[in-house]
Formats: structure tokens, C-alpha cells, sequence
């Protein structure tokens, strides 16, 4: 199995993104689980919030690796959830990073804020550019940090998804079934 996460700030295209990679080499996408959480919460988040938002992610993200797909498509990891946990509340639970560290990742795909519009959709809070432009230097910071495979993705929407596809198939590689 391989697995590739998606991630970066808001109205980068993850969602967008992930369901385009499903569509063009089969796979299992795992959601973001927050937005489930404040759907069914009818509420904003708060700080008691994040161990249960965090555990969710990785209950879906378990559920899914259990099926043992060829590829696992990740709209978020705990890395989201840190980091706006982080943002938001100034504080983060001390057992997301280890949790986070423990688990297998192929690639992540860091996705820009730049060169794409913001939209609001309801949950969304930063709908300014140098907001997300730092949420996405925290991202590429961890990453780097801890040593994790990881490609900046920029461009217009049709330049990400080539850019995106093309990493995957070489993830992937020519024994792959999918594709």
C-alpha cells in the first residue's frame, strides 16, 4: 500500500485534489474528520475539542488502512490538526506528534496557497493570502523537520493535478495495477 497525504492550508485543494487521484487511480480516500465534527457539533471547535478531532482522523485513517488498498489518499493527517490546534487555541495535546511520527507516509503533497482563490465555505477562517502563506510554511517546516517525503505543489488548478498525477504514477510505479 501506498499511502500519500494531502495537505497545506485551507482552499489549497486537498479535498479537490484527493477526489481528482481516487478518480484517476482508484484508491481509498480518508475525509477530514473535522468537518464531520462540526457538522455534527453544530459549533465551533475548542482546545477540549482536538483530542477527540484527533482520534477521529486516525480511527477513519485506521478503518481505511485495514482495507489494505494498492493506494491511500489522505485529505489530511494529524499534521492539520497540530498545527491548528496551534493557530487557534495556542496550545496542542502533547501526544499528536508522536501519534503522527509513528505512522507510515510515502509522499505528502504540500500544496500552495498561492496562484489559487480562496473560497468560503462555512468552516473555512483564513481568507487572508499571508495566513495560509504561513499555516503553509509551518507545514513545510514539519515536514522538513522530521524528515518526511514531501513535493511543494503550486499552479493553477490544472497545473497541481498534473503535477499531482504525475507524482502518484511514479509513487505508484509500472508494477502498479490502478491507473
Amino acid at each position: 500500500m501506498k499511502v500519500v497525504v494531502l495537505t497545506g492550508p485551507e482552499s489549497s485543494g486537498k479535498t479537490f485534489l484527493a477526489e481528482r487521484l481516487q478518480r484517476r487511480f482508484g484508491g481509498l480516500v480518508v475525509g477530514e474528520y473535522v468537518r464531520h465534527f462540526i457538522d455534527h457539533e453544530q459549533r465551533d471547535t475548542c482546545l477540549a475539542d482536538i483530542p477527540a478531532i484527533a482520534r477521529g482522523q486516525l480511527e477513519w485513517e485506521d478503518a481505511a488502512r485495514a482495507q489494505a488498498p494498492e493506494l491511500l489518499i489522505l485529505d489530511t493527517h494529524l499534521l492539520s490538526n497540530i498545527l491548528w490546534s496551534q493557530t487557534l487555541f495556542g496550545d496542542c495535546p502533547d501526544w499528536l506528534e508522536p501519534a503522527l511520527l509513528q505512522r507510515h507516509y510515502d509522499l505528502h503533497l504540500l500544496l500552495s496557497p498561492s496562484d489559487v482563490e480562496w473560497e468560503d465555505d462555512g468552516q473555512r477562517c483564513q481568507p487572508e493570502l499571508i495566513d495560509r502563506l504561513h499555516f503553509h510554511q509551518q507545514c513545510r517546516d514539519w515536514l522538513a523537520r522530521h524528515g518526511q517525503a514531501w513535493l511543494e505543489i503550486g499552479g493553477d488548478w490544472g497545473e497541481r493535478e498534473a503535477r499531482i498525477v504525475e507524482q502518484v504514477r511514479r509513487l505508484l510505479g509500472s508494477s502498479s495495477t490502478l491507473g
